[in-house]
């Protein structure tokens, strides 16, 4: 009679329920079970997302406007620590630590810009050459060898020498332009290594359009390994930015970012060393944020690393 019983019967007679089919795994889940698990990544999360709320929202933390020439008293000027000036005042009187949160801003939307920039460009770029190959291949690789011949920071002293304003756009553009390459080499290698896995050759076979191969079956799967060189380099642009506008060539004032801070101070280091180091401190900070950020990702996303 036992024989008779239904399955589900069967099923509940014994506690258990409709059995869950498992989730699909993916490169992607796999990848964030892994960074939630790496104290390298939560630190790095954490700390970015700190300044990029200073940078969003500086008046949060402070009520002086540094953009306010008023705030600023050359009788106060070069003070030390203290209560009313957190951070000291500057060569000009002006609170150190109001233009330390302000400076975030520019210096996070150069990072992020140029970021975007050469993500969409190096990308778009090096999925068309690895997957056309032939002539198209050949073409784009000559012009990102030209590009690599020429160095950073002399070709991007250049660009703004030639466009002689110092702003946020500007400064993106002449490292964007400077920096697109790399993205190209990486996209177009990974792309090169995807196009021959049997999905796309599946793809093919099914009659699928080179655009939907391109954007539906390889971008997916060769798009990792510029992610993470995408948050390496916000870092590193974040840097770049900062050595520009220390040699006068990248923002001027009346914006205010922190290489230009640490460029202001650098005269009167050893009377006021505070003007220098604070803003020093928050972009070492931010740049060593990313970087760690950019190494937790590449570890996830790479299964050998794991």
């Amino acid at each position: 009679m036992s024989d008779t019983i239904a399955p589900s019967a069967r099923r509940r007679k014994h506690g258990g329920g409709t059995a869950k089919a498992p989730k699909a795994a993916s490169l992607w889940s796999d990848a964030w079970h892994d960074l939630r698990r790496r104290p390298l990544f939560i630190g790095s999360a954490v700390l970015i997302t700190v300044i990029l709320v200073i940078a969003v929202f500086p008046g949060l933390f402070t009520s002086v406007d540094p953009f306010n020439a008023a705030n600023c008293d050359l009788a106060k000027a070069r003070q030390p620590m203290s209560g009313a000036h957190f951070f000291g005042t500057d060569n000009l009187g002006c609170d150190v630590y109001a233009r330390t949160l302000y400076g975030a801003r520019n210096s996070i939307v150069v990072g992020l810009s140029t970021t975007i920039v050469t993500a969409v460009v190096g990308g778009l770029f090096g999925l068309v050459a690895g997957f056309k190959g032939g002539a198209v291949d050949t073409l784009f690789s000559r012009i990102t060898e030209i590009f690599f011949a020429i160095p950073s920071i002399l070709g991007a002293l250049l660009i703004l020498a030639v466009f002689r304003t110092g702003n946020v756009w500007t400064v993106t553009l002449a490292l964007a332009v400077l920096a697109w390459p790399m993205t190209f080499r990486i996209m177009r290698a990974a792309v090169i290594t995807a196009k021959s896995q049997d999905y796309v050759v599946a793809a093919r076979a099914l009659g699928a359009s080179a655009p939907r191969i391109m954007f539906r079956h390889i971008l997916p799967n060769a798009i990792a390994p510029v992610i993470v060189v995408s948050t390496i380099n916000l870092g590193t642009f974040i840097a770049a930015e900062a050595g520009l506008s220390f040699l006068g060539v990248g923002l001027r004032s009346p914006d205010i970012s922190w290489g230009l801070m640490i460029s202001d101070a650098r005269e009167r280091f050893l009377e006021a060393p505070a003007p220098l180091l604070f803003p020093a401190l928050f972009l070492s900070l931010t740049v060593l944020a990313f970087i760690m950020l950019g190494d937790a990702v590449r570890d996830a996303l790479d299964p050998k690393l794991r």
